[in-house]
């Protein structure tokens, strides 16, 4: 089904499976893929609208509109709602409607915005996003409608992504956060280069990471004069492989930009403090 989705609306259904747990939701709802599309892509809906709208401000009125329940483990699998198979399906008419080959976050906006009866698209037509628009901006030419975020802004919600989703335990869709030439040192000082070559170690890498006894606490972000993200994360109560031991580590990341996006280039596990 998600043959055609490019890794960004892709992130956006993992980011709404994301949201789902986060409110003890059994389902996925079209709310919480309008708030994937948010974290995915921040500047999308505002593109489309005469409106200043504010993505913390679509989050309250969603939150005013549906019943908050006691969070769901990451690791359990929320299907689809009827409404959201419907709204993926509209994304990939859309994109075939406009002979453009791949399934864009655009493309799901437009979906969410043909499920009318959806809380999703009341909340986004109550503040001026018209399929329309959206249609007739999405057949221009991409450079006509090129969009560059910050990278202060963009690169730590993908960082805080990345991190939440290794609760998931699903390293497949994890893995294209990284951009093709990155590498990984872990705390033994070995190196891994490549994204082919971390994806298939992925799991030895990062599982130490998504036990539920371990926390994690960013210390520190920067942009340096590359325009790179920079930052420190502190984790506790680590154990790797058969030690009994719990360490904490220091993970530096780095996240440049990729093409449009923004991916993971470098990490660097330290030891910081062993008990």
């Amino acid at each position: 089904m998600f043959e055609r989705f490019t890794e960004k609306a892709r992130r956006v259904i993992f980011f709404a499976r994301y949201e789902a747990s986060q409110y003890g939701s059994p389902y996925i709802e079209t709310e919480h893929l309008l708030l994937g599309l948010l974290r995915e892509d921040p500047a999308l809906v505002r593109r489309f609208s005469e409106l200043k709208i504010v993505a913390a401000d679509i989050r309250t009125d969603i939150e005013r509109n549906i019943s908050r329940r006691e969070r769901i483990s990451t690791s359990v699998e929320v299907p689809l709602t009827e409404d959201c198979k419907k709204l993926l399906k509209f994304a990939a008419e859309e994109s075939q409607r406009l002979a453009q080959r791949h399934v864009e976050t655009g493309h799901l906006l437009l979906g969410i915005l043909r499920v009318e009866g959806s809380l999703a698209s009341r909340i986004l037509r109550e503040r001026g996003v018209k399929p329309e628009v959206v249609r007739e901006q999405l057949a221009r030419p991409p450079a006509s409608i090129k969009v560059v975020s910050r990278p202060s802004t963009t690169t730590i919600a993908t960082l805080e992504s990345f991190l939440a989703g290794l609760k998931w335990h699903n390293w497949e869709q994890l893995a294209p956060f990284f951009a093709p030439n990155a590498q990984f040192i872990d705390s033994a000082g070995k190196r891994w280069i490549g994204r082919d070559q971390i994806e298939k170690q992925f799991e030895v890498l990062f599982a130490p990471y998504a036990k539920k006894s371990v926390t994690f606490l960013r210390e520190d972000t920067y942009i340096n004069r590359a325009e790179s993200l920079v930052a420190s994360i502190l984790w506790e109560n680590v154990t790797v492989g058969s030690e009994s031991t719990r360490s904490m580590h220091r993970m530096t990341f780095v996240l440049g930009p990729e093409e449009e996006d923004w991916a993971i280039l470098f990490i660097q596990v330290t030891p910081v403090v062993v008990h």
